[in-house]
C-alpha cells in the first residue's frame, strides 16, 4: 500500500433604505502524529474548498472497507481498488477511485464530540467546544470562529472581493449548527452566505443583484456620495465599524469577477452533468467558479439537518442509503472537482477538503445501521500541496479506533492554515483580551 504517516515539518440609515441596499449593508463578508513533517514543500495556496458532510458519513462505506472484519462490522459493501495500487475504498465510490493519485486519505481521525452539534462545532473551527458534548449546542457570540473567518482575520480582507463563502443553506439542526459563524471576531469577518439550489434554472444571489431602479452608474453614484457625507467627531468609533460594512457591500456589488462567477449557466451542459445534476453536483462547480474569482475559502455543506433523509445520519438502512442516495453524489461531484481542478491547472493551488462531524460505529445496529462515533472516522484531501496517492494514519481491524498516527480536528486545522502560509500557532485575540492560537495541533504535511 502506498501509505505515509505526516511527518514534521441625509444620514446613512436614510440613504441606504432609500437605495434599496440596506439589506446588503449587513456583508463583510490533542493527540498530535508523533513525526509530523514541517512544510510540504509546495507554495502557499491561494483557496480551499472544504466540503462538510453533515450527519456522519461512515468510515467504512466510504474511505475505510474493513473487508476481513466479522460481517456484523463490514456489512455488506465491499472495497475496491484505485489507480493507487494497494489503496482500496469502498466499492459506492468508483468514480473517486480513478483520482485517488491527488488524493490524501486520512484514516485515523477522532475528537470527544458524540453529538451532532458539538461534533460539527468542534471540525468546523477546529476547537473543542467550551461547553462540551451538548446536543442542543448553538452560536455562542464569543465561541471560537469557523476556519474561513479565522482565515480572513488573518491574511485580511480583499479590497474588491470576498474572503469566505458558505453555500448552498444555513445549517440548523433544532437550533443554528455552531460552527457557521465568525465567533468572537465578530461581524468584519463574516462569511457571505449563499442559500439557494445551483442546480435550479432561476438560480441567482439576490444578495449580488441592484434594485430594479439602480443602474451600475447610478449605484457608483451612490457609493461616491456616501463616501462624501460627514461625520461628527464623537461618532468616529461607530463610523469607522459601520464603514467596515458598508465598503465591504460596496465592493461585493461592484466586482464584475464575483457577480460573473455565480452566473454558473455560463458552463456547458458537458461539464454541469460531470459534476452532478443535483445540489451537491451543482454547489461544487459553483465553488470552484468562487475559486476563480479569488475567494479564499469556500464551505459547501453537503446535507440539511432538518430534513432526515437528507443527511448522512443513518441511524438506519445505513447501506441502502449510503449506496443509494448518499454516497454517489458525493462521488461524482468530489471526482469531477477533482479532475476540473486538475485540467484548468488550479489543483496544486486548491486544497479540498472532505469531511464530516464524525464517523459511525463499527457494529451495526437493530435497524441496519450505524450510530454516531466520533473514536476513529476519515476525512479526504485533495490538492493543495497535500501528497497525492497516500493515506494517513490507520483505523483497528474495526474501524473503532486508530490504530496509528491518531489525528485530530485542530492538526486538520493546522495544516489548513499551514498551506495557506500562516503560522497555526500565530494568536488571535477575543473582545475580552484572551489570546486563542489558531490550532492547536500541528500540519500534516
Amino acid at each position: 500500500m502506498t501509505e505515509r504517516a505526516a511527518r514534521t515539518p441625509l444620514s446613512r440609515r436614510t440613504f441606504f433604505g432609500a437605495s434599496g441596499l440596506a439589506s446588503i449593508a449587513g456583508l463583510v463578508c490533542s493527540n498530535r502524529l508523533g513525526a509530523l513533517a514541517s512544510s510540504s514543500g509546495a507554495p502557499p495556496i491561494r483557496s480551499c474548498i472544504l466540503v462538510f458532510h453533515y450527519g456522519g458519513p461512515s468510515q467504512m462505506e466510504t474511505w475505510d472497507p474493513k473487508p476481513d472484519a466479522p460481517l456484523e462490522v463490514r456489512g455488506v459493501c465491499s472495497p475496491i481498488e484505485t489507480n493507487v495500487p494497494g489503496i482500496r475504498i469502498s466499492e459506492y465510490l468508483p468514480q473517486m477511485a480513478s483520482v485517488m493519485n491527488h488524493v490524501t486519505l486520512i484514516r485515523s481521525l477522532h475528537h470527544p464530540m458524540r453529538n451532532h452539534n458539538s461534533a460539527a462545532a468542534e471540525m468546523l473551527t477546529g476547537k473543542t467546544p467550551l461547553r462540551g458534548d451538548l446536543e442542543l449546542l448553538g452560536d455562542d457570540a464569543l465561541g471560537p470562529p469557523c476556519l474561513g473567518s479565522a482565515l480572513s482575520a488573518t491574511l485580511g480582507l480583499p479590497a474588491d472581493g470576498l474572503a469566505h463563502v458558505a453555500l448552498p443553506y444555513v445549517m440548523y439542526n433544532v437550533v443554528q449548527l455552531p460552527g457557521q459563524t465568525a465567533g468572537f471576531l465578530g461581524p468584519k469577518y463574516e462569511r457571505f452566505q449563499i442559500e439557494g439550489d445551483p442546480n435550479r434554472p432561476d438560480f441567482q444571489v439576490g444578495a449580488l443583484q441592484l434594485p430594479g431602479d439602480v443602474s451600475r452608474q447610478r449605484f457608483t453614484e451612490r457609493t461616491g456620495l456616501s463616501r462624501k457625507l460627514d461625520r461628527h467627531p464623537s461618532e468616529q468609533s461607530a463610523v469607522t465599524t459601520m464603514d467596515e460594512h458598508y465598503e465591504k457591500a460596496f465592493a461585493t456589488l461592484g466586482s464584475p469577477r464575483l457577480r460573473m462567477a455565480m452566473e454558473i449557466g455560463r458552463e456547458t451542459d458537458a461539464l454541469r452533468e460531470r459534476y452532478g445534476r443535483n445540489l451537491l453536483g451543482q454547489s461544487l462547480l459553483l465553488a470552484r467558479r468562487l475559486v476563480e474569482a479569488d475567494v479564499r475559502m469556500i464551505t459547501v455543506f453537503d446535507g440539511q439537518a432538518n430534513c432526515q433523509t437528507c443527511n448522512w445520519d443513518s441511524h438506519a438502512d445505513n447501506f441502502g442509503r449510503h449506496k443509494g442516495t448518499l454516497v454517489p453524489p458525493m462521488d461524482r461531484g468530489l471526482s469531477a472537482l477533482i479532475a476540473d481542478l486538475a485540467d484548468r491547472g488550479m489543483l496544486e493551488s486548491t486544497l479540498v477538503i472532505s469531511v464530516g462531524e464524525f464517523g459511525r460505529t463499527p457494529r451495526i445496529n437493530a435497524n441496519a445501521g450505524r450510530d454516531h462515533w466520533p473514536d476513529v472516522f476519515s476525512a479526504m484531501m485533495a490538492g493543495g500541496g497535500a501528497p497525492g496517492g497516500t493515506v494517513i494514519g490507520a483505523s483497528d481491524k474495526i474501524a473503532a479506533y486508530p490504530a496509528r498516527d491518531p489525528v485530530s480536528s485542530g492538526d486538520l486545522a493546522a495544516t489548513l492554515f499551514s498551506r495557506f502560509g500562516v503560522d497555526p500557532e500565530r494568536e488571535l485575540v477575543d473582545p475580552t483580551g484572551r489570546p486563542h492560537r489558531l490550532a492547536d495541533g500541528r500540519a500534516l504535511f
